[in-house]
């Protein structure tokens, strides 16, 4: 169920009770951990723990503390050392100003060659960052367009380097220090990272989580982080664990796939995949790529779309969930009649409804299907954005003509149901310009949605 992206077990204070360790952890549905060197010696350590037991997998490499003697001999060293079948990162490395254990110029150096590793065996980095942030993000900023895929891991760096970071395609994760009183401005940040974008770590023996501060940190604790970002994000903890596992299978490729499915909950909504099928391509959806939310596999051709009654069985009594909601990787009105008899069943079983849409249901059923969203739909959530219609058209890969049927769209929606206009959180959309538009040239409800 969890995966401990991120503990060092070759710690002296574990010599003495490392099977416990393990035990207790495969007991909190730990099913796999990654256990990161820090130098030569402990990426052999890593190994070797990870030939012992079955849930362990290992990084090698050096950290910023240990970098002071920095030589290219050591590039061989790793090479070699993760050729091993289990090791599945170049990792710990990174930059740490914090500290004086290693010149800056040395940090930067085993660093960019370390990277220029994981690039050459096609392994993700663990990236180490303390007081580094505006190095560390010139160095990761210059791999853009390469097949650089990284964690930022013990995050702690501001929101706005995490939505790039994002951008760039790479995760980021949070320890124990989210439980902290103190630490509401990391929570503040997490709140807005979404779990797509997450991995969950310990940082063993570090770090150790409420209520267990002070003690020494390991890898069963790695269900307390996820309560907190569970908490956090208005979730559940099944939510985060299944989403960050799966991310984990694609950064590290530890665990595998789950096959698709129909009907998905999230939180306390139920959503329902209606098609893959869109008449958009938007650049920042994975509709052509895995097709992947929240660890759930939505991935379908045409032929595997099912009948409304599938998803009425499935859906059972919409009263268990706060809301049903039409959405997947494709545009649910191109099965409008699906979408149709699903609601009926929903609102006449006491179900509340809520439809994401593209906004191009009157064109696509060539038809104007508003006034059907009566009583059916209870809230439809439309995606503008952006004001711009070449900018929308170029997000959204859709002729510029399509921006006013999207907003022509809205306006008749509003006159028969909730509407919600949202924008995906991209640096370069204007989110102040959009928000002014919809709440006061349109009317309707306001929402940014992070990007991940």
């Amino acid at each position: 169920m969890f995966i401990d992206t991120h503990a060092h077990l070759f710690y002296h204070n574990f010599e003495n009770d490392l099977d416990k360790v393990i035990e207790r952890a495969k007991n909190s549905d730990v099913n796999f951990i990654i256990v990161p060197g820090t130098d030569i010696e402990t990426s052999k350590k890593a190994i070797e723990l990870a030939d012992k037991y079955d849930i362990i997998y290992a990084a090698v490499g050096v950290h910023p503390h240990d970098t002071k003697d920095w030589n290219n001999s050591l590039i061989q060293q790793i090479e070699e050392l993760a050729t091993h079948k289990k090791v599945v990162a170049i990792g710990e490395i990174g930059l740490d100003y914090f500290y004086d254990f290693s010149p800056k110029e040395k940090q930067i150096e085993a660093f960019t060659s370390q990277i220029d590793i994981s690039l050459k065996m096609n392994k993700p980095i663990i990236v180490h960052n303390r007081d580094a942030n505006f190095d560390m993000m010139n160095i990761i900023r210059s791999y853009k367009g390469s097949n650089l895929k990284a964690q930022f891991h013990c995050f702690a760096g501001s929101l706005e380097d995490a939505r790039e970071l994002i951008e760039l395609r790479h995760y980021i994760s949070f320890t124990g220090n989210i439980t902290f009183k103190n630490m509401s401005s990391l929570r503040s940040i997490l709140s807005r990272v979404s779990v797509e974008n997450l991995l969950l770590e310990t940082d063993s023996p570090f770090m150790t989580p409420v209520p267990h501060r002070g003690e020494r940190n390991e890898p069963s604790n790695v269900k307390l982080v996820a309560e907190k970002i569970a908490e956090v994000h208005n979730l559940r903890t099944e939510d985060v664990a299944r989403t960050t596992s799966y991310n984990a299978f694609k950064l590290f490729g530890i665990g595998m796939k789950p096959k698709v499915s129909f009907t998905y909950q999230i939180g306390k909504s139920l959503y329902i995949n209606v098609t893959n099928r869109c008449n958009a391509d938007c650049v920042f959806c994975d509709r052509k790529g895995d097709a992947m939310i929240n660890g759930y596999n939505l991935k379908m051709s045409k032929a595997e779309e099912p009948d409304a009654e599938v998803y009425i069985k499935e859906i059972g009594d919409p009263k268990n969930y706060s809301e049903i909601v039409f959405c997947g990787y494709g545009e649910p009105t191109i099965r409008w009649d699906v979408v149709k008899e699903v609601a009926k069943y929903v609102k006449e079983n006491g179900g509340k409804t809520r439809m994401n849409t593209d906004g191009h249901g009157n064109y696509i059923n060539k038809k104007d299907i508003t006034p059907e969203l009566k009583d059916l739909i209870d809230v439809v959530s439309i995606s503008l954005n952006s004001t711009d219609a070449e900018q929308y058209a170029k997000l959204m890969r859709v002729d510029p003509s399509l921006h006013n049927e999207m907003i022509d769209f809205a306006k008749k929606a509003k006159n028969y149901t909730h509407v919600v206009m949202s924008i995906v959180g991209l640096s370069e959309i204007d989110k102040e310009a959009a928000k002014n538009f919809v709440t006061h040239e349109l009317g309707v409800d306001f929402r940014e949605r992070e990007y991940f």
